[in-house]
């Protein structure tokens, strides 16, 4: 898996992009851009990989992501229909204009982080809002909510912090990385040992511990967990099969395993995180 340097159009008349990206444009391979991002999912689940985080998404998720950080969004399902608002600018566009307005310090700080946060609550209800806003308008009338926006997420508390201060070598994924990535990606729900990961890069099992360690901030053992934990979520969400059922379809061959850790990643046993979502399916 290579990272792709994507470029971002935005039109000559515009100081931003808007638009609406539906299956096959929904998906794009790991990547990243010079742009910050504002993306809201209007359709379909599955995996999202943003830095060093990784977790599963939903529809009606909103997240911003901080330019030049990697981020990758995989539908649960290759024949499920992924759709997506989405928003794009480059964050020194309004560096000279901010500096003038003190008021607007707090919209400088957010444009200069290198974080990602998944969007919640009032905070997030408001920016959809303002989207729609932006997609019936044009031209001036699309910068008002575009800085409402800004400041709000300048301001709120009502964001959860995903991945922060995230720098990778030569702002580009270690290409060992890559490719440990994409192996764990095709092979997570099957039994796999540190010395079969390990091979993959043909390293010794300390040398590949250290290796994934420092580049990705976390053991191989807790990056594979997250994978799987996201994949029964999804399960857990979308279907009616028992939970022992979709224990073993992610990847574990144990009740009390699969339960301890679904508990230290959600915070939630899962049939009370199944409970949440009973009244949408």
């Amino acid at each position: 898996m290579k990272t792709l340097v994507q470029k971002i159009y935005i039109e000559p008349h515009n100081s931003f992009a808007f638009r609406l990206y539906r299956t096959p444009d929904f998906e794009t391979n790991w990547h990243i851009h010079e742009e910050f991002e504002l993306i809201l999912i209007t359709e379909g689940s599955g995996t999202v990989m943003i830095g060093d985080y990784v977790g599963d998404y939903f529809a009606g998720d909103l997240y911003f992501i901080a330019a030049n950080l990697p981020h990758w969004f995989r539908k649960s399902d290759a024949k499920m229909i992924g759709a997506a608002k989405v928003m794009h600018a480059k964050p020194d566009l309004f560096n000279d204009f901010l500096q003038q307005f003190p008021e607007m310090k707090n919209i400088q700080s957010l444009l200069l982080k290198k974080d990602a946060v998944r969007i919640e609550k009032k905070l997030k209800t408001d920016i959809i809002n303002l989207l729609a806003q932006i997609e019936s308008q044009k031209g001036f009338q699309r910068l008002l909510p575009l800085f409402q926006i800004l400041n709000g997420l300048g301001n709120s508390k009502n964001l959860i912090l995903l991945t922060q201060d995230f720098i990778s070598l030569n702002n580009n994924i270690n290409p060992f990385i890559e490719k440990i990535i994409d192996y764990s990606f095709k092979h997570f729900l099957e039994p796999i040992t540190l010395a079969q990961v390990s091979s993959v890069l043909e390293m010794s099992v300390p040398n590949f511990c250290r290796f994934f360690k420092r580049n990705i901030k976390k053991s191989y053992f807790n990056f594979l967990q997250e994978l799987r934990i996201g994949h029964a979520c999804k399960l857990l969400n979308s279907t009616k099969k028992p939970i022992l059922e979709i224990c073993y379809e992610s990847g574990y061959n144990s009740w009390a395993h699969f339960s301890k850790q679904f508990k230290q990643v959600k915070s939630t046993t899962p049939s009370m995180y199944r409970k949440q979502f009973e009244g949408n399916n």
